[in-house]
């Protein structure tokens, strides 16, 4: 008699096939979100501030 926890289980597969489908998309999402933040980040820090604008006073 054959064991049936050896069996190949198709319904198993195709969840475990979209369980990795939908983690590999967020972690893809994930990886270019911070490389975004760090391209913001090191954008920000190396460039020059502006200078703040004056009010004209009046008189």
């Amino acid at each position: 008699m054959k064991n049936p926890w050896t069996k190949k289980n198709p319904f198993l597969s195709m969840w475990l096939s979209g369980a990795n489908t939908v983690a590999n998309s967020a972690r893809v999402r994930t990886t270019a979100a911070a490389k975004r933040a760090a391209s913001a980040f090191w954008s920000a820090a190396l460039t020059p501030p502006k200078p703040k604008k004056r009010r004209k006073s009046r008189r």
